[in-house]
């Protein structure tokens, strides 16, 4: 059975194709699928659209006891039931054995929407689920419910199917809710006709779909009032978004020192990427922030790269746009933007925001474009993996950061480097000087890992300068990438 996405849902293409054939698989017995991402990218609309399409059952639980959501979900399921009086359930062994009936006559999906709620208050919840859904148990081999779980708590819901756990081997499906990608999250807010303004919204606020109704509905008309627009909705006090780059560290549960977590995303926003570094930053010894760089990268507000050429050695790197927002600007700023001030402070950051925001930022789009977008033959083969890395160069004395670096992997052997680039997030067009740089940083690369010359990747927010035009025509080994090819082409 096709079940066809609403209009209403926006994108979510992949997620909502699997959601219906787990929801409609004809295959006999219960089974069991989570569902779970960060706070407001919209898993609820989904399920809630999975449920109204497909006739099936969704309770969205609370933070309130144990007993008051057994009384809520008791209403819920009668009214689901088309029954005159709320069910009455005992215990939650009795409510799960009622919740996977509903599936004996055919395919019915059941969602539990919240469901760390409901652990942290019965913490023997997954155990009972785990002898509900046992092999010779009822709902295995009398019903085809489809039992899907849902939480925004991100550890919690991990940990549900982790070695050990009573869950585990249980799932058949398990859905993790991601921002938008870049180009989604342009046609999203409407900027599919500005890739420059598409590009500082996304620099900032990302990829989370309720954004957009948090900042009021609409992003900036144009590039003259974005400005304007940044005071209002994101640094002005009254706004929604105004504390949400501090409020995402603190709704997550794991999260016990939030103080620690806050000042790690605090040296990490702030250009410490190396493990020693943020240790430094912080006062500490290396090993002695692991945890928080671990806890920090579960939820998801931190990314771990690897190097493309060295192993064992990382970057760290905020992956949530909002978070470094607030930790380089409205946290820092705080007295000043309660007073209205707001305006004056992000004119007077304008160096701050292009060297830590839009740089860096500009960087990660390129290396998204190379491995989400880009053509083989842009590439001069298929990425595997696009990561950055540092060349030791005897010329100079020093190490040569490369922001892009394509490997490409064939089967059972070493993966070669195919295009390594350079991005330049500024507000001046790139010139010749950098193309000479590449074609240097080319030279540096170590024997065995390129079979032929990598093609050179040279991105540019602002565009290119004639001179480099005229370089690079006629060569096949050199790819200019300006925001319009990064938003549109391949």
């Amino acid at each position: 059975m096709s079940i066809s996405k609403p209009e209403r849902l926006f994108g979510r293409e992949s997620e909502w194709e699997e959601l219906a054939e787990f929801a409609t698989s004809p295959t006999p017995g219960a089974t069991l699928g989570l569902v779970y991402g960060r706070r407001r990218q919209g898993k609820t609309l989904m399920l809630e659209l999975l449920a109204r399409e497909t006739g099936g059952l969704l309770f969205a639980a609370t933070q309130q006891t144990e007993a008051q959501n057994l009384a809520d979900l008791g209403a819920a399921y009668a009214a689901y039931r088309g029954l005159r009086q709320p069910v009455v359930f005992s215990d939650w062994r009795q409510a799960l054995a009622e919740l996977l009936r509903l599936g004996e006559e055919r395919a019915v999906p059941v969602i539990v929407d919240e469901f760390p709620y409901l652990v942290s208050t019965t913490p023997a919840l997954p155990s009972y689920l785990q002898q509900a859904l046992s092999p010779l148990s009822h709902a295995k081999e009398h019903t085809r419910t489809r039992l899907i779980l849902c939480g925004s708590a991100l550890t919690t819901m991990a940990q549900l199917l982790g070695g050990g756990a009573p869950l585990r081997g249980r799932a058949v499906l398990e859905l993790v809710v991601r921002p938008f990608g870049y180009r989604e999250a342009s046609s999203f807010w409407g900027l599919d006709h500005d890739p420059e303004l598409a590009f500082r919204v996304h620099a900032l606020v990302g990829g989370t779909p309720a954004y957009l109704e948090m900042c009021g509905g609409s992003g900036p008309d144009d590039p003259a009032g974005f400005d304007r627009w940044v005071a209002r909705r994101l640094l002005n006090p009254a706004s929604a978004m105004f504390r949400e780059g501090g409020l995402l560290l603190r709704e997550e549960p794991s999260i016990s020192d939030p103080t620690s977590y806050a000042a790690t995303l605090t040296a990490i926003s702030a250009g410490g990427h190396r493990r020693s570094e943020i240790a430094a930053a912080l006062g500490r010894p290396a090993p002695a922030i692991a945890h928080l760089l671990t806890g920090l990268t579960d939820i998801g507000l931190v990314e771990q790269a690897d190097d493309a050429l060295r192993d064992k050695r990382s970057v760290f790197r905020i992956a949530e746009p909002v978070v470094r927002l607030h930790q380089l600007i409205t946290q820092r700023h705080e007295p000043e933007l309660v007073i209205g001030q707001a305006e004056r402070v992000w004119r007077t950051n304008a160096d701050t925001v292009n060297a830590k925001i839009y740089g860096p930022h500009f960087e990660e789009l390129a290396r998204q474009w190379c491995l989400r977008h880009a053509s083989p033959e842009t590439l001069g083969g298929t990425a595997s993996t696009v990561r950055a890395t540092e060349l030791p160069c005897r010329q100079h004395r020093h190490g040569h950061e490369i922001d892009v670096v394509v490997t490409a992997r064939d089967p059972f052997a070493v993966a070669r480097i195919v295009a390594i680039g350079e991005a330049k997030g500024t507000q001046a067009p790139v010139d010749v000087p950098a193309l000479q740089r590449l074609e240097h940083l080319r030279a540096l690369l170590p024997d065995d890992r390129v079979d032929a010359p990598p093609r050179l990747l040279l991105f540019a927010r602002s565009g290119f300068t004639d001179g480099l035009l005229d370089a690079v025509r006629g060569r096949k080994d050199v790819e200019l990438v300006d925001l319009g090819r990064l938003y549109a082409g391949e």
